[in-house]
């Protein structure tokens, strides 16, 4: 079956660079689910369970079983003939250890809860934050990461954008965050990830950056996790990602906030 859905996308932006030549094989596949089974079964996709990773109609999830639930008890990930879980699969095939251990999370914290409940509970919010909105923040500029968490978006974004590409790179990880961009609008919003490498990071090619990144992240997802960890970034901010990006663009305060002043004088994003 052709996705005609998967028409809107523009692989041309830069944001879908390190995803645009599997995402494209899947968009012009005469079956895109079938296509991307294929895929799944070569690089050998499993859960944390160890059952083998598939794709199966949204029919197939079990009534009355959590969406997270059934992929960790199946192995089968329910998808919809649409952008959202088209993208959501891009990225068990992209990042599928990450995939894996958010799952793991997401299964243990409704277990934990007895269900899924009208809370889904700190851990389990914080990983479907991370599943549905993350971009990777990635560099070796620790001082990068300090304007980041401070809002200091002029510094950040014009005095630092040489920066980007060389010292810095941003990495789609959220499917829901994917959706939204396929019709970008200023206001976007992810929560960014940050990840420390090591220079030579950025002289790899993109296989083994995405091969880095999904061990070493996947490492460090744990029950500790929480919202704490992520921090705002207004994504077409980033240099290149949106034209006119002068410093007008960048004055607008409704999209790069300030940081929150609390009442004690102290800062908080």
């Amino acid at each position: 079956m052709r996705g005609e859905f998967l028409r809107e996308i523009d692989w041309t932006q830069p944001w879908l660079a390190p995803l645009a030549a599997t995402g494209d094989l899947l968009a012009r596949a005469t079956d895109w689910r079938a296509e991307l089974n294929a895929l799944a079964e070569a690089k050998d996709l499993h859960n944390h369970r160890g059952l083998r990773v598939r794709f199966v109609p949204q029919a197939d999830l079990t009534p009355n079983t959590a969406y997270e639930a059934f992929i960790s008890q199946t192995g089968c990930v329910p998808t919809r003939d649409n952008l959202h879980d088209f993208f959501n699969a891009l990225v068990w095939l992209s990042f599928p250890q990450i995939k894996v251990r958010l799952n793991a999370l997401q299964a243990a914290g409704i277990a934990d809860m007895d269900g899924v409940g009208p809370m889904r509970g700190k851990l389990r919010d914080a990983a479907t934050i991370f599943d549905e909105n993350v971009a990777l923040l990635v560099t070796h500029d620790v001082l990068l990461l300090e304007d980041l968490r401070a809002h200091r978006w002029q510094e950040l974004f014009m005095s630092r954008r040489d920066a980007f590409g060389s010292d810095c790179e941003v990495c789609l990880f959220g499917h829901a965050l994917m959706e939204k961009l396929v019709h970008p609008y200023k206001a976007i919003t992810a929560h960014a990830y940050p990840v420390i490498v090591e220079s030579s990071y950025f002289a790899l090619p993109l296989s083994d950056k995405h091969a880095w990144l999904d061990q070493a992240i996947s490492r460090t997802l744990s029950n500790k996790l929480t919202t704490a960890d992520f921090t705002p970034l207004p994504v077409l901010g980033i240099p290149g990602w949106c034209e006119d990006q002068g410093e007008a663009f960048y004055a607008d305060a409704t999209v790069f906030r300030p940081a929150r002043v609390r009442e004690t004088g102290s800062k908080t994003t």
